[in-house]
């Protein structure tokens, strides 16, 4: 048995099913969520119910076991640094170090794992990519209003912009761990797509959109999407998806609306720096054929 712990919003959670599926097909066992940090965390939810993914939840004795903890008294601290001591294929627990490349030491990991992380690389999925496109489908077709954006989407040369602030400036760690992406980006992008499509038509999506709209002006046309709240994110996700050009903030959220994107011409436009810390290895986080600005 696979367990994953699952953690932070939609798109994160999309990493840590996307990472945590292959190993279970990788080694022929049932897939469980680890719904716990959501207890902690109110201002995030489970969302991959929206999705046609395999849903399963760990009872806390299948956590307890993985983990090591099913014994009373036991040390945490102590079962924790005890892992990371075994041989990578008998560990039962595997934690992702903080924000590292892909660690293909996963794919040495026994049957029965308890896997934390973030797991923020296509490459922990790449062979299983039509796996995840399916799994990673709907469950519901859009909504009337949705679904007149996505013919709007159809008919047009339609390119996603990402902007993500909200928590990046309310939320002190996350402030300093991402900051936002400047307006000098968003027009930089702007101009590359310009240049490469004709008549491209954006269509702005962000989760502060009284801002995008006081400071977002462009000579093409533009629409803003701010009709779905945070317990619809999905349908901006499916939106985003359906567009045949995207350029995305230094978000996971983006990140997935981009990958999701079946177009084979498209163009991925993402952010050079994607943390504040410079040094932090992120050659892994996007894929090859997207375009760093």
């Amino acid at each position: 048995m696979i367990i994953v712990k699952l953690q932070g919003g939609l798109g994160n959670q999309l990493f840590q099913y996307a990472a945590a599926r292959r190993l279970s097909l990788l080694h022929q066992t049932e897939l469980k969520f680890d719904l716990n940090w959501f207890a902690e965390h109110s201002a995030q939810k489970y969302a991959l119910g929206a999705c046609c993914v395999h849903e399963a939840f760990a009872t806390p004795e299948e956590i307890a076991q993985l983990k090591g903890t099913a014994r009373k008294g036991i040390n945490r601290l102590v079962v924790r640094a005890t892992q990371k001591l075994r041989p990578y294929y008998i560990r039962s627990v595997f934690a992702e170090p903080h924000l590292r490349p892909f660690d293909e030491n996963i794919l040495r990991t026994p049957p029965n794992l308890y896997l934390e992380g973030y797991w923020q690389s296509e490459k922990y999925f790449t062979t299983i990519s039509d796996v995840i496109r399916t799994e990673f489908s709907f469950r519901l077709p859009p909504d009337e209003r949705n679904r007149a954006v996505a013919d709007r989407i159809s008919a047009t040369e339609s390119v996603s912009v990402h902007l993500r602030r909200g928590d990046y400036i309310s939320d002190k760690y996350a402030e300093r761990e991402h900051g936002i992406c400047g307006l000098d980006y968003y027009i930089k992008s702007v101009e590359f797509i310009t240049k490469w499509t004709k008549h491209p038509h954006f269509y702005i999506f962000s989760d502060d959109p009284s801002w995008a709209r006081r400071n977002l002006s462009f000579d093409s046309p533009l629409d803003f999407v701010d009709h779905n709240g945070p317990e619809k994110g999905f349908e901006d996700l499916r939106l985003m998806s359906l567009c045949k050009h995207n350029i995305i903030a230094n978000s996971s959220f983006s990140w997935w609306g981009a990958w999701l994107n079946t177009n084979a011409q498209k163009i991925v436009i993402a952010p050079n720096q994607w943390f504040k810390d410079r040094a932090l290895d992120t050659r892994d986080l996007l894929p090859s054929a997207w375009v760093r600005l």
